[in-house]
């Protein structure tokens, strides 16, 4: 917990005043240009990795980098992917997977999760990717077809889906090489 403290003193007393017109803008307005759904895992930092300023990207970060088909009913994922399209007007949405998940590794490696239930149930929303990769199936391989089956789930959600539709947001797919820094664009724009 020091650290964070240290950090969050670092922070007041050297960055925030380099940035207090940001700041200032961003206390009462925000208007991110793209919504970045990325895995928890703490080595992938969307910000860092593409070198955006506070407010530019809304961040919805979950294990495997998951997102569920649209089903009725309220989740904070629909809700947080339904706010970012219709009510802040991202123009991007991309879903960017990483090297060495260790969501996509307990599935290659078939981890019993008999003991961690709530982290088996989240990761049949990986089911279709799975099924993508073929046989004898690695963990790159298995993040990219993962990458490419969120994509797919996040198709089905009611406001990316017209929003798609009507030319005004676009889907990327993406993995991050957490040892050489590279981004794979897996997709071109997906548009109407």
């Amino acid at each position: 917990m020091q650290d964070l403290t240290e950090g969050v003193a670092r922070f007041q007393r050297d960055v925030f005043p380099a940035k207090a017109e940001l700041f200032a803008r961003l206390a009462t307005h925000h208007t991110p240009h793209t919504l970045f759904i990325s895995c928890s895992d703490a080595r992938v930092v969307p910000e860092l990795i593409t070198c955006t300023e506070p407010g530019d990207l809304f961040v919805i970060r979950t294990a495997g980098n998951l997102v569920p088909a649209y089903t009725p009913g309220s989740d904070g994922i629909a809700a947080s992917i339904e706010y970012a399209v219709t009510a802040l007007g991202v123009e991007d949405i991309v879903v960017c997977g990483h090297s060495a998940c260790g969501a996509m590794t307990a599935l290659v490696e078939g981890h019993d999760l008999s003991g961690s239930p709530a982290i088996a149930t989240w990761l049949r929303h990986a089911d279709a990717s799975v099924a993508r990769t073929s046989t004898d199936r690695d963990v790159p391989a298995l993040v990219r077809q993962n990458v490419l089956a969120q994509l797919a789930n996040l198709a089905t959600h009611p406001s990316v889906a017209r929003a798609v539709a009507q030319g005004k947001v676009a889907l990327h797919g993406w993995v991050f090489d957490i040892l050489t820094g590279r981004v794979q664009d897996l997709t071109a724009p997906i548009a109407a």
